[in-house]
């Protein structure tokens, strides 16, 4: 199934994704909250994955990032065990409405509230990066693993995605984020920062909002890779969690590496 549900996300990205790239009209882009877009192509490449998956897995249902805006109550589904697809139909948004990259197609198979299959789509670049639970995490068919060593915070490059911290703990990141080799704020596409850690391009990303669609995707991706995704307390995160901040890093050691620079007094979090 690995390989159909990619070529089934290939083929979706090109014929509803890809061709409206910096072709959208005006009417083709709206607003669901204040800085969070939506456009046609996010509806239909949606509508697309949901026929195609649930014919490629008869009985399961489907939690689309745009069925739980038009009815939250979809998103109830995670809870109800048996096989679950997640989608995000255009991760990246906001770019893709802006004639930007990066922006991916996103589909994880949760089956029983477990994540045991996940597929990332680069668009543009057309590189799918896929894992399945215990089998490994691969590039465009490649084995990608995660690094093993841990050089301490001055050499670590990485993202702390400060748009969702709250307030206290934002203050807290930044005034130490000058003790790594680089922090940005990431390239608003979970689609691109999971794979970037299990490349190494980045060492180690931290979010806070953390909707199943962004996150359990490339979350299984890094696990499989050999990396490290926790909430800031340390906890097991799960496909039903929506808050509570998340970071992910290239290894065990490594993670603890980043909170503690980042948050040196735990009792904050």
């Amino acid at each position: 199934m690995l390989d159909q549900v990619a070529d089934l996300i290939r083929e979706v990205a090109a014929t509803e994704v890809l061709p409206r790239f910096r072709h959208l009209a005006d009417d083709e882009i709206k607003q669901k909250a204040p800085g969070d877009l939506v456009t046609i192509a996010d509806q239909e490449s949606e509508r697309a994955l949901t026929r195609g998956l649930t014919a490629l897995l008869p009985g399961s249902t489907v939690v689309g990032e745009e069925a739980v805006a038009a009815d939250p109550r979809v998103l109830d589904r995670l809870g109800d065990g048996g096989d679950v697809w997640i989608v995000d139909p255009v991760d990246g948004t906001n770019n893709f409405a802006a004639g930007k990259t990066p922006f991916c197609v996103m589909v994880a198979l949760v089956r029983d509230g477990e994540p045991t299959a996940s597929w990332i789509l680069d668009v543009v670049g057309d590189h799918m990066t896929l894992a399945e639970a215990g089998s490994g995490a691969y590039r465009d068919g490649v084995r990608v693993k995660t690094r093993t060593d841990d050089p301490g915070a001055g050499a670590l490059r990485g993202v702390v995605a400060r748009h969702y911290l709250p307030h206290h703990l934002r203050e807290v990141a930044e005034a130490h984020t000058h003790l790594f080799a680089d922090v940005t704020n990431g390239h608003h596409c979970a689609g691109y920062e999971y794979p970037a850690v299990a490349l190494d391009d980045q060492q180690f990303v931290l979010f806070w909002r953390i909707l199943p669609w962004d996150h359990v995707p490339g979350s299984l991706i890094v696990r499989e890779a050999g990396g490290t995704v926790l909430h800031l307390d340390g906890t097991p995160y799960k496909p039903t969690d929506s808050e509570r901040g998340m970071l992910v890093a290239a290894n065990d050691d490594m993670w603890h590496t980043v909170r503690d620079t980042l948050f040196p007094d735990p009792s904050i979090l």
